[in-house]
């Protein structure tokens, strides 16, 4: 059994925790730049900064939001002169996937790129990645047994999170699309004939949770996919595309987060789509009377 680290202990960092200490991992350590976050963590020692965290550990996993990556990865120069993996599980494009592996080889790190390809929550640390660079199958080795979903797509670094980054484009898309969607079909009270006809076009065997689900997560994190979406638009942009829908995509994203943060929590729970739109509506009247 491998020793660990996380640095970043948001929402992936605390539940790659939990399930790690579930699978029997005894000694992992922890941190992040947030006090707050920080005190939240639970079963895991909570080091004074990321270098100290990762020299104990075999196994660095980093998980912080898009924009915080390039300060994470310099913050365990001084924790890595045993070399051990470091698994860069962040939303960002293949570009800065292969920034940060100069960063960690170049003070004795053996980085790891993995693109997680599916919402953490449901299946934590069995949530399917695609992992990238020459140590790929050394991670995927030392995570036998752990229940952990690990598929060695390339040796090249940045052609997994490629898969992912492009992938973003459409599920965070959706969850903008949606949140759009609903809000103008609300006003006009016309939600059912819409998710109708969605149904008819796109079959799902259930629209109105889907679109319930889809808007609650840019609500809550609609902060965190909008910096991920500037990363998509990177990505789209070095293919040569001009990335008209991932900006717009990004915009919006950081709206909804904004709208979250305005709602009381009951209503962001709400396990019904009409309840969630009577919150986020109301969340943005206040706004609308100020403009």
């Amino acid at each position: 059994m491998a020793t660990f680290a996380i640095v970043g202990l948001g929402e992936v960092g605390t539940i790659f925790a939990r399930d790690l200490a579930r699978a029997g991992i005894t000694t992992i350590s922890g941190y992040d730049i947030d006090a707050a976050a920080r005190g939240r963590a639970v079963g895991i020692a909570v080091a004074a900064d990321a270098a100290t965290a990762a020299r104990a550990a075999e196994v660095v996993i980093v998980a912080v939001t898009a924009a915080a990556v390039p300060q994470a990865m310099r913050s365990l120069a001084d924790g890595l002169a045993h070399a051990p993996l470091v698994v860069d599980v962040n939303s960002v494009s293949p570009e800065a996937k292969r920034d940060a592996a100069r960063v960690i080889t170049e003070v004795g790190g053996r980085y790891v790129e993995a693109a997680v390809m599916a919402s953490v929550p449901p299946r934590g640390i069995g949530t399917p990645m695609l992992l990238g660079g020459p140590h790929a199958e050394a991670f995927q080795r030392a995570m036998d047994g752990l229940g952990m979903d690990l598929t060695v797509f390339s040796p090249e670094i940045g052609r997994a999170s490629s898969v992912k980054m492009c992938r973003s484009v459409m599920i965070k898309g959706l969850e903008a699309l949606t949140t759009e969607c609903m809000l103008a079909a609300r006003h006009y009270g016309v939600e059912d004939e819409v998710l109708g006809s969605l149904g008819d076009t796109l079959p799902h065997e259930d629209w109105r949770k889907l679109a319930r689900y889809v808007i609650s997560r840019a609500l809550v994190h609609g902060r965190r996919r909008a910096e991920e979406m500037r990363e998509v638009a990177r990505t789209v942009a070095d293919a040569g595309v001009e990335p008209l829908l991932s900006r717009a995509i990004a915009e919006r994203q950081d709206w909804a987060g904004a709208q979250g943060r305005q709602m009381p929590r009951e209503a962001l729970a709400a396990t019904d789509l009409d309840a969630l739109l009577d919150g986020l509506t109301a969340a943005m009247q206040p706004r609308a009377a100020a403009d």
